[in-house]
């Protein structure tokens, strides 16, 4: 089958939204990707549409999608790679588009190889045989997990003695979650160090209700944690990302910021609360969402490729 490969564009974004969420209706059971989520990928400042973006159609329909992005500025590039399951050979010229690309972008770096990961869902439309038989392995498995929310129960929780908790009002506040993230996520597999503005860009700043980002602290040790929300999804809402620092940890701060932010979810109307968990995390990450009643709604794998 002959199928017209070509980089994406911004007017493109409802084609992909659209083929993002057949995968999702086969993969989780369900439509969950919004179209703003695509636009804000295509939108980056870092994202080379003609280099870094690939459609395959077949006739008129879009079939498979690619995007690769670079966050390291050395060997570890990124991919998303999206395709139906009856369409697995435009799968694989998209597929071999990208490992070409992200060798040339680490080259570029300065770098000799590529190690590029890829998340999956743990039974993706993609056929992992293309992956197995060009070396690929799954390196490590992520959760994705939600709790229904009830607007009666989860109700703001007072905050302990010497326990502060504000939300991201200022500028100054902004940058004071950029340094939270760096510093309690620089232990994580796959970090990538961000500058303040690169940052931005990634959580997509302009579409961010910075209401629903607080700063936790104790009279101790003053600026101790962060959680960062959003209410942009149709299907639930969201917590992004959630640090405590090491120092103050075992406090129960972090369970403070989740409850804090079911009773904002709550308040808002929301029925449903999700986000995205390493299930080898080191910091008890796991059994914390689970102590709250967060249960998994699905699994992706990280796969990784050394491309030389």
């Amino acid at each position: 089958m002959s199928y017209v490969l070509r980089p994406a564009a911004l007017a493109d974004a409802p084609a992909v939204t659209e083929l993002l969420n057949a995968v999702d209706l086969i993969e989780i059971g369900r439509p969950e990707t919004d179209l703003h989520t695509v636009e804000a990928d295509l939108k980056h400042p870092e994202t080379d549409l003609e280099r870094d973006t690939w459609l395959a159609f077949d006739g008129g329909r879009l079939v498979a999608y690619g995007l690769l992005w670079d966050n390291s500025g050395g060997e570890r590039i990124d991919i998303d790679h999206y395709v139906l399951p009856d369409r697995q050979d435009a799968g694989r010229l998209v597929l071999e588009a990208m490992e070409a690309r992200a060798l040339q972008q680490a080259r570029d770096n300065g770098a000799g190889r590529a190690v590029v990961h890829l998340n999956l869902n743990i039974a993706p439309t993609l056929d992992t045989s293309l992956l197995t038989e060009r070396g690929w392995s799954v390196v490590r498995r992520y959760h994705v997990l939600r709790r229904p929310l009830d607007g009666a129960e989860d109700t703001v929780p007072a905050l302990p003695a010497g326990v502060r908790l504000r939300s991201c009002a200022t500028e100054a506040d902004r940058t004071r979650v950029h340094e939270l993230y760096q510093a309690t996520f620089a232990e994580h597999f796959d970090f990538q160090p961000r500058g303040y503005e690169q940052w931005l860009h990634d959580v997509d700043a302009d579409g961010l209700d910075w209401s629903l980002v607080w700063i936790v602290g104790t009279d101790e040790l003053g600026d101790a944690g962060f959680l960062l929300a959003r209410d942009d999804r149709e299907a639930m809402g969201w917590i992004r990302s959630l640090g405590v620092l090491r120092e103050a940890r075992g406090r129960g701060l972090a369970g403070l910021m989740l409850r804090h932010a079911f009773a904002a979810f709550a308040a808002r109307g929301r029925d449903t609360v999700g986000l995205g968990v390493d299930t080898s995390n080191a910091t008890g990450a796991p059994r914390l969402y689970a102590r709250h009643g967060m249960t998994v709604h699905y699994a992706v794998d990280t796969w990784e490729g050394v491309v030389r």
